[in-house]
């Protein structure tokens, strides 16, 4: 049986590398390429994650289809495999398109009693990109409501040397608008906590969150999962969505959204 095994093995490294094993070998450099030059990007490490992942699995591949060329077994094996793959690509090609859709819709014309500021990364104290772009969206947003509740929601972690709800505080302050309407939330460090606390300081100003409706700002691809969490907690929440500033983050960020939701549907709703 071991000289099979071994036969077996001999046979497949000795087989000629055929034409679409070719195109997986360019393939494989390429994404490897990219999963290298991704990591030294800002905001792109999970696409060079997600490239150095794929080169791995075309390096499977070959072997699987070479496996599969001299064993029944690993036949059946690679059917399921791909049968999988194929399932997975239309899960995505789906909740891309229910995340597309929910950024589409334009709620910022809804009245609103309070309005909840997501936060972003901040890099050291200064406000990353992602947070940029939300601060804005959110300033444009407040510009006509001058009665508007704002919570700035966000904590502190890694690399970054004060909150981000203060970084946003520091930033409306230098806008000109009251701070007296401004109640920071600097203790949550995810959207589950950002809007789990965000609607106990709500209640806490004697806001009725079961009547009110609540809007909250953060970046387009977020804005279908953060709904649903909202909703999950009893919110009734719109979405202010921020667009992302450059198309590689925009399609990085789109990508990993699509996972995130899964996630989150599977463990916290």
């Amino acid at each position: 049986m071991k000289n099979n095994l071994n036969n077996k093995f001999n046979n497949i490294n000795n087989l000629n590398m055929k034409t679409g094993e070719k195109i997986l070998c360019g393939a494989i450099v390429l994404f490897t390429l990219m999963g290298v030059i991704s990591q030294i990007i800002p905001g792109m490490i999970f696409s060079g994650r997600l490239f150095l992942c794929l080169a791995v699995g075309c390096i499977g591949w070959i072997y699987l289809s070479r496996w599969a060329e001299i064993d029944k077994k690993w036949k059946i094996i690679k059917k399921i495999i791909f049968g999988c793959l194929c399932a997975g690509l239309f899960l995505f090609a789906i909740l891309e398109g229910v995340i597309i859709r929910y950024e589409r819709e334009n709620w910022s014309a809804l009245p609103a009693d309070a309005v909840i500021i997501l936060g972003a990364g901040v890099n050291g104290e200064i406000p990353s990109l992602m947070l940029q772009s939300r601060m804005d969206k959110a300033l444009e947003y407040i510009q006509d409501k001058p009665d508007i509740l704002i919570i700035l929601s966000g904590g502190q972690g890694e690399g970054e040397y004060i909150t981000e709800a203060e970084a946003m505080r520091r930033f409306f302050a230098s806008r000109g608008i009251d701070e007296n309407k401004i109640i920071l939330e600097g203790n949550s460090k995810s959207t589950y906590e950002n809007f789990a606390f965000s609607r106990d300081i709500l209640i806490k100003y004697g806001l009725d969150t079961d009547a009110a409706q609540i809007a909250f700002v953060t970046n387009d691809f977020h804005v279908c999962r953060a709904k649903l969490i909202a909703q999950k907690l009893g919110l009734n929440a719109i979405g202010i969505p921020a667009e992302v500033p450059y198309w590689w983050l925009d399609i990085n960020y789109h990508v990993r959204e699509a996972f995130a939701l899964v996630k989150t549907v599977i463990l916290d709703l």
